[in-house]
């Protein structure tokens, strides 16, 4: 009665089978491997952005450029502080407000975005505290250029005079008279009765709309591997029904042959 399965038709249709459900099952456990691989690294820098907050602040030259390993940690940098922005549209604690976002000159001819603190309600130059006069030292978490997207950063445009959107060397460049680090730091206090804004992961580590689409594609793939193997055997039982009627002189012609008169 099986003999069929040794005929042209499903000799193709078997070796698609037997090529069809490893590959889907590989898939499927290489978008898991991926997956776990994104959870991994945001365990991972939650628990550096976390010690980071205790360890011995370390030269900024020394933790460029920013990447897994660094993101997070304390540094330190002196300079003088300069042109001051404000960053709207940022919540702390549930609450909407913005940071202060001061440039800190540094020996090295670069300026340092230097997020001093937050402060809650609507951008109000009027409400940011000055930048303190002369030499300072600071010490905050190294933090990565954002991006839209990244840690709730939206595209904005259009923005007041004294106002920037993104915290990023590509959004500060045509804003500020300086060269700038592709960094910033976030001050471990507040500066001047502000809230210390803290630090976040990176881009790509956290469990964000990659990581479980990475999750959602491994259930695709699973799913595919289901429906090759039910499209099998619901072939195999229609060949098997079809071969039954015929012993048992069941099958009907679809198409009679035409009756003719004469």
């Amino acid at each position: 009665m099986y003999r069929f399965l040794l005929t042209p038709r499903w000799w193709g249709i078997n070796v698609f089978v037997l090529l069809a459900i490893p590959f889907c099952v590989f898939m499927g456990s290489w978008q898991l491997g991926r997956f776990e691989d994104r959870v991994q690294d945001h365990r991972a820098v939650t628990e550096q952005v976390a010690s980071g907050r205790h360890e011995a602040a370390r030269p900024l030259a020394a933790m460029l450029p920013v990447d897994k390993s660094t993101a997070g940690r304390r540094v330190g940098a002196s300079g003088r502080y300069g042109k001051q922005l404000l960053v709207p549209g940022r919540e702390l604690d549930g609450r909407s407000g913005f940071y202060v976002l001061t440039l800190l000159r540094t020996g090295s001819g670069k300026a340092l975005p230097v997020v001093r603190g937050w402060l809650p309600g609507t951008a109000d130059p009027a409400k940011a505290p000055a930048p303190p006069r002369g030499e300072v030292t600071v010490t905050g978490a190294l933090q990565a250029s954002e991006t839209p997207g990244s840690n709730g950063v939206g595209a904005q445009g259009g923005l007041p005079a004294g106002q920037t959107g993104m915290i990023s060397s590509a959004a500060l460049v045509n804003l500020v008279p300086y060269r700038l680090y592709d960094a910033w730091v976030t001050l471990d206090r507040g500066d001047a009765g502000m809230k210390a804004v803290p630090a976040s992961a990176p881009d790509g580590t956290g469990l964000d709309l990659k990581a479980f689409q990475n999750l959602g594609y491994t259930g695709e793939w699973f799913v595919f591997a289901g429906f090759v193997v039910f499209m099998w055997f619901r072939l195999l039982r229609r060949e098997v029904e079809a071969q039954r009627d015929a012993e048992l002189g069941l099958v009907t012609e679809e198409h009679p042959a035409p009756v003719t008169s004469g």
